[in-house]
């Protein structure tokens, strides 16, 4: 690495020293002019260098910065909704000099159709960069089932490296966690706790795009995790252990499986009831009493591992108007097939008297030869 004094003329001797020491670096007898030479300079040497001509005056000030070449950069897109999606980026390795990022993207066109590639309907348009200066830029307005090729750039004064990265919105889905979790006891159940929990803010809420969960839940005192997949925006635990307090989580992902889970909420705890029954039952419970312990009973009773068996009512009252109403109508039409089947079973039985027979739904047949009145073939 070779420095030259920019105050003087080619060749004039010059001494040199390292801004801010007063360490000779280099004589004006080193035969070198008004050069300085660095060997093996690495990122120590980096910083302002002073020269002055042999009666001492200031000959000027060179600043030096030593880096590399910018590496592609590493790229990760993610979409935390199904219409607007982030990516993210870090150097591929640290230059050491000052650096910039050009973010772009385009919509992916199928291949073959170089008349779309310029199209103002595929872009490329600007990625908009995070104003707090994080390595960041979202695209907003996405298409869901569209792909887009993404380019980040990294600018350093020694060139430029690029990274194109193809995204589509169905792979790279993953939603924030559900927010609001609440763990609450179930009174007078003592192995049951009851889960609820909202949608993710950021997840617009249509019919044709919901989330589908899954509940994790533990004792404090256990490592592992029990799980399950509930139906809705709450669950009813049953296997809890009695009178120890519980750690439950959740997480979401889209409910036809496009992308991943997302990542955990936060824990929330709760323990089981541990008081009698409610004096008023709600409409459509069942009254469930556990055994108390003896009175003369000197030790309380021990945590139970044993699920509650008692079963949850989860049944809407239209639910049930409309099961009543079903039960009705098949009700109904056995007994209108039953009358049906006995008065075709009356009309078509034998009589059982002799005598002539009324003429009946079905009449036996009776040979032309025997008619009265026809004549002989």
């Amino acid at each position: 690495m070779t420095l030259c004094c920019p105050g003087v003329t080619a060749g004039t001797p010059v001494s040199w020293f390292r801004d801010g020491e007063t360490r000779l670096l280099q004589g004006p007898d080193s035969g070198l002019g008004h050069e300085l030479v660095l060997a093996r300079a690495d990122s120590t040497d980096g910083g302002t260098y002073t020269c002055r001509t042999l009666d001492g005056a200031p000959g000027g000030t060179v600043t030096l910065q030593l880096g590399y070449p910018p590496a592609r950069p590493v790229v990760s897109c993610r979409a935390a909704d199904y219409e607007n999606f982030s990516c993210t980026w870090s150097p591929g390795q640290v230059s050491g000099l000052p650096t910039r990022y050009l973010t772009s993207y385009r919509k992916k066109t199928v291949p073959g159709a170089d008349g779309q590639r310029t199209s103002p309907a595929t872009g490329p348009w600007p990625c908009p960069q995070d104003p707090s200066g994080a390595a960041r830029c979202v695209v907003h307005g996405a298409e869901f089932w569209s792909q887009y090729r993404i380019n980040v750039t990294e600018v350093n004064p020694l060139g430029a490296s690029t990274r194109l990265l193809d995204v589509s919105l169905q792979s790279i889905l993953r939603p924030d966690p559900p927010q609001g979790l609440r763990v609450e006891s179930v009174p007078g159940y003592p192995r049951r706790l009851r889960a609820s929990w909202t949608y993710p803010a950021s997840w617009p809420r249509q019919p044709h795009f919901l989330l589908k969960f899954r509940l994790q839940y533990r004792p404090v005192q256990h490592p592992a995790w029990s799980m399950v997949e509930p139906a809705g925006l709450e669950e009813v635990i049953t296997d809890a252990v009695a009178g120890l307090p519980h750690a439950v989580r959740v997480s979401a992902r889209d409910f036809l499986d496009a992308g991943t889970w997302s990542a955990w909420s936060p824990e929330a705890w709760g323990t089981p009831s541990t008081g009698p029954l409610p004096k008023e039952i709600p409409a459509g419970g069942q009254l469930y009493m556990e055994k108390e312990p003896q009175a003369d009973s000197p030790a309380p009773p021990r945590p139970s591992l044993l699920p509650d068996l008692q079963p949850l009512v989860h049944r809407d009252p239209l639910e049930q108007v409309a099961v009543l109403a079903s039960l009705g109508i098949f009700s109904f039409l056995g007994l209108a097939a039953g009358a049906l089947a006995l008065g075709l079973w009356l009309r078509l039985r034998p009589d059982g008297k002799d005598g002539p027979q009324k003429p009946g739904f079905l009449a036996p047949m009776i040979p032309v030869d025997k008619l009265p009145g026809a004549p002989n073939l």
